[in-house]
């Protein structure tokens, strides 16, 4: 039996320059990468390879490029279009799903800019004819502090050699989505709010473990943003040890570390309004 089956174009790299009227006029630019993931009647195509009902990849790439050069508005709005349009114009597609990564550059002048630092916004849109659910996101944030942090009183047994500690490097890769209520939120507006609540937690919060931070940081975005139901969190711990340079007759108070990049500790969480409404199709 054929079961549960999507197919669709991935990584449409499209830039977009708006230019203002005038000589000499500031421009501004959009970074993206589309993912187009189309489901419904396509059963045909693959039991009997009869394509009649399905849209090829090269016009989901087409419709990424026809529709940029409309204003795009934020991630958010230009997938709603997207998902929208598919279920919409196509008999055959019961459910499309966009999922958008953002790049961040700069502004060096009126028409130049830098490439930020690697973090992405993310977007993802599924749209049915029941429906639009949204998730926004932003991944690759790279988060350090220096002391605020601890970790002790876990459960020790023959193999453990890790020591405790009161005062730690903390860092990690911070992953994030959030899941809005509806499809009507202020994207501008809520994508910074909800960014900013997540970095100023990890900042301000004594931590006594990457488990405890987690859960604060997402409980953080909630109490500040009514219009998100749902933050789940991925938090690699990239290890930070003191360096021993009692070899050397030096001492080492909490200042030179050995920066490990694997293995990790692999934190993960999500945290939820006790009134969220039911998630869909949203994941």
């Amino acid at each position: 039996m054929l079961g549960d089956n999507q197919y669709g174009k991935a990584e449409t790299h499209v830039v977009r320059v708006t230019k203002k009227d005038g000589k000499g006029a500031r421009h501004d630019l959009k970074d993206l990468n589309v993912s187009i993931a189309l489901a419904g009647d396509f059963a045909d195509a693959h039991l009997t390879g009869d394509n009649s009902k399905v849209v090829p990849t090269d016009t989901q790439k087409n419709t990424v490029f026809a529709f940029a050069s409309e204003p795009m508005g934020e991630i958010e709005d230009f997938g709603i279009r997207l998902a929208r349009h598919f279920v919409g114009e196509f008999a055959s597609v019961s459910r499309a799903r966009v999922a958008i990564e953002e790049f961040a550059w700069e502004r060096i002048h009126d028409h130049a800019f830098v490439r930020a630092s690697g973090e992405r916004r993310l977007a993802t849109v599924t749209c049915t004819d029941a429906g639009t659910w949204v998730v926004g996101g932003v991944a690759d944030v790279v988060l350090l502090k220096s002391t605020g942090s601890e970790f002790h009183g876990y459960i020790k047994d023959r193999y453990t050699t890790l020591q405790e500690t009161t005062d730690r490097v903390m860092a990690t890769s911070l992953t994030a989505r959030w899941r809005f209520r509806d499809a009507r939120a202020e994207w501008s507006e809520s994508f910074p709010a909800v960014r900013h609540a997540l970095l100023d937690t990890f900042a301000s919060k004594h931590s006594l473990s990457l488990q405890q931070t987690l859960y604060e940081m997402g409980k953080a975005v909630l109490e500040a943003r009514p219009e998100v139901a749902e933050v789940r969190l991925v938090m690699p711990n990239k290890h930070h040890f003191v360096v021993d340079l009692s070899p050397f007759d030096l001492a080492n108070p909490n200042e030179v570390f050995y920066a490990s990049d694997r293995p990790y500790g692999l934190i993960e969480g999500t945290v939820t309004r006790d009134d969220a409404p039911d998630a869909g199709l949203a994941w």
